[in-house]
């Protein structure tokens, strides 16, 4: 239409492109500006494809998108590259300048779509991130592509190097043959296909093996409604904490592939489908419920809890001597002490969103243009694992926030409300949290935290309902938040682009990590207060401490608490032990003086001498006896010396002999060190041992005595 009012050839010659090829043109600095028309000149191609591209991804990011691996995500991040290698390789663009376009896109067109306007920080910061990631990537890809070059064959670009550019460096087909084209070469597009088919060959049979992983499949599935005619199952019940009854309608025995009429313990792994249940199947990132079922031929131990299009799975074994046949009721017994822990753990998710958008956007003026989207999650009874959109690591003070908000909601011990609503009302509440791209039923259950549903759909827009946590969900959750007790947030990481994840703990396991969080603290205390092992000897056992709390999972906080511990730990031993050193260099040097006294005083020919003697606080550190030769060789050079240092941990003594040379005709060092009992060699004049037993010393010393009195004589 506007073409049409325009009079102009193409859709991009008209005004509501103009703008943003003029913005390509500035930020690219380009020489010549877009030509209207259909120029399939590359320069023209590259603004059209930069154009197109900009305002799809602005568009999509403003509506809550991010690039990403996987998913939709994945489709994002195609477009992101595929723009900015149009801009490099055909308009010169420098690094960073793809996201400066969004100003043209906000410009032209966020008086009809004012949201373009709200997000354009956003929009800017995701692009901006997504281009630096992939320029990581271009400038191997080139290089790869040069290898490519002098690879190619009959004039051709390998279909083979042509898939890695394309599937490792993102380098799209179509980019490589404009490419190759400018090299004067083609692209072998059959071997190109050829490699292609097998990655979505190899990808199917990948998803055809995690089907078969699956506990049911499709034939058992369609046998179930098709020829047995049996009715999906009722789980209403599932939201009701109390045992219930229920009919077996079926049995599958998982190693025969069959539905026997009954079975026996001796059967392995069985499923038994009621026609009704109060069994909760996993679903939405919550694992499924474990219990019993008391049949009248025994008790079936539940261990998982499945759905198969709309089918709910027992999946357990029968106790040992228990039986089970088609008819027979059974009496519902969910494991409720497992499932209050899950639900503490689903709960906590609701408010760990909650808080998350508080402590990272409400909070704080300079992210107002960010969004906290839930990109997923998982919940066991021991942890609960939240997957969100943010584009950088959480800091200190925000985790510190976000758990401290998420424990004031606890202590509030709000009410837990659920309503099924008719989805468009539902989406009308202003504080509502949905996932992002996820399809919802006509109708939907809504979990509000504090503050009843029907209140809320009565003012949807107030906005006090910010101050509540109000999302979609068909889980189970707890009766009021108090019964979470306390939520600990144990590790904050990035699993994609712009995805961070969240795992936190509620209830008794938070309760376990803290306490282990202190011993930690009380342990590095008890380390560093043990003044018997020395500092050289601590920073070791300090090192392998430090590993055991890197690899536990305690309270974040906690655990920077501890590390900082461990590195002011770390320094005060390096200090301690740079003063040591000194002591012990002191003490042998001093010992050498003291035994250089006793050579001269007394006129000894040689002297063997035990250093510990002289100094009981040494434990066998070497630099002792290097100071001690040190100090003789200066004041008692012409006499044969000795020096026994005993290592009261290792249990034996280091031993150091040196012999005047114009004595070692007579007596040799490595004769005299080996006269003690223990291995040792070197030179003539001086030699060194080790292996001599500390409790053999003192009649070591005796025999080194006499063998030196009878070979000086």
């Amino acid at each position: 239409i506007f073409k049409k009012i325009q009079d102009v050839h193409s859709n991009y010659d008209t005004d509501i492109w103009t703008t943003i090829f003029k913005k390509i043109q500035e930020v690219t600095g380009y020489p010549e500006p877009y030509r209207p028309g259909s120029s399939m000149e590359d320069k023209d191609i590259a603004y059209r494809v930069i154009a197109d591209h900009i305002r799809t991804l602005s568009f999509a990011i403003a509506d809550g998108g991010a690039p990403d691996s996987v998913g939709r995500g994945f489709v994002l991040r195609r477009i992101v590259r595929r723009a900015v290698r149009y801009g490099k390789e055909f308009l010169g663009a420098k690094d960073g300048f793809f996201q400066h376009i969004v100003d043209a896109v906000v410009e032209s067109m966020s008086d009809t779509f004012p949201e373009l306007k709200t997000n354009q920080s956003r929009i800017k910061a995701t692009l901006a991130k997504e281009e630096e990631l992939f320029g990581k990537t271009w400038e191997t890809g080139m290089k790869h592509f040069g290898t490519a070059v002098t690879k190619a064959k009959d004039n051709s670009i390998r279909g083979e190097d042509a898939f890695i550019l394309h599937d490792r460096y993102g380098f799209p087909v179509d980019l490589t043959l404009l490419m190759a084209e400018k090299q004067g070469l083609g692209v072998d597009m059959k071997g190109f296909d050829e490699h292609m088919q097998k990655q979505k060959d190899k990808n199917k049979d990948s998803g055809a093996m995690a089907a078969k992983k699956g506990f049911m499949g499709v034939d058992q599935l369609n046998e179930l409604e098709t020829i047995r005619k049996v009715a999906p199952t009722v789980d209403e019940a599932k939201y009701v904490w109390e045992d219930s009854t229920g009919k077996v309608v079926a049995i599958y025995n998982h190693k025969e592939q069959t539905f026997p009429a009954e079975a026996g313990s001796d059967a392995g792994k069985l499923g038994i489908l009621l026609d009704k249940t109060n069994f909760y199947s996993e679903a939405g990132g919550q694992v499924g419920d474990i219990g019993t079922l008391v049949l009248p031929g025994g008790v079936f131990k539940v261990e998982d809890t499945q759905t198969y299009t709309g089918y709910t799975v027992h999946i357990g074994t029968l106790e040992p001597g228990a039986k089970v046949k088609e008819g027979d009721e059974a009496a519902c017994k969910v494991d409720l002490a497992r499932r209050l822990d899950v639900a503490a753990n689903h709960t906590g998710t609701h408010i760990l969103n909650f808080a998350l958008r508080q402590a990272l956007i409400r909070e704080n003026d300079k992210n107002q243009f960010e969004k906290v989207d839930q990109k997923g999650s998982l919940v066991d009874e021991k942890m609960a694992r939240f997957d969100f959109t943010w584009p950088s690591k959480l800091t200190e003070a925000e985790i510190a926030r976000t758990e401290e908000l998420v424990n004031e909601e606890i202590a509030k011990n709000g009410a837990i409300f659920t309503q099924e609503v008719e989805q468009g009302a539902a989406m009308e509440i202003v504080s509502l949290r949905s996932v992002f791209g996820e399809k919802y039923p006509p109708v939907v259950r809504v979990v509000s935290i504090g503050k009843d549903i029907p209140t809320m759909l009565s003012d949807p827009k107030n906005p006090d309902w910010w101050k509540h946590s109000v999302e979609f969900c068909g889980g189970t959750h707890l009766k009021s938040m108090g019964e979470a007790q306390k939520a600990v947030i144990v590790q904050e990481s990035a699993i994609g682009g712009n995805v961070r994840r969240i795992l936190m703990y509620t209830r008794q396991v938070a309760a376990d990590a803290a306490a282990l969080a202190e011993s930690f603290a009380q342990e590095l205390t008890g380390i560093m207060a043990d003044t018997s092992i020395a500092p050289a000897e601590k920073l070791k056992v300090i090192g392998v401490f430090g590993k055991k709390v890197d690899d536990s999972l305690i309270p974040m906080l906690k655990k920077v608490e501890v590390k900082n511990a461990i590195k002011k730990a770390i320094d005060d031993c390096r200090a301690e032990e740079k003063k040591h050193t000194a002591k012990v260099k002191q003490w042998g040097t001093e010992i050498g003086e003291k035994i250089a006294k006793e050579v001269e005083e007394s006129k000894l020919a040689f002297v063997v001498r035990v250093l510990n003697n002289y100094q009981p606080l040494l434990a066998g550190e070497r630099d002792a006896i290097v100071e001690c030769g040190k100090a003789l060789e200066k004041q008692a050079k012409d006499t044969p010396t000795l020096l026994i240092l005993k290592d009261p941990k290792k249990g034996t003594a280091h031993v150091i002999g040196t012999v005047p040379k114009d004595k070692t005709d007579k007596l040799a060092a490595p004769e005299w060190v080996q006269s003690l009992g223990c291995k040792g060699g070197g030179k003539p004049v001086s030699a060194s041992g080790a292996g001599l037993a500390n409790d053999a010393v003192e009649e070591s010393v005796k025999k080194a005595e006499a063998l030196a009195e009878q070979k000086l004589a």
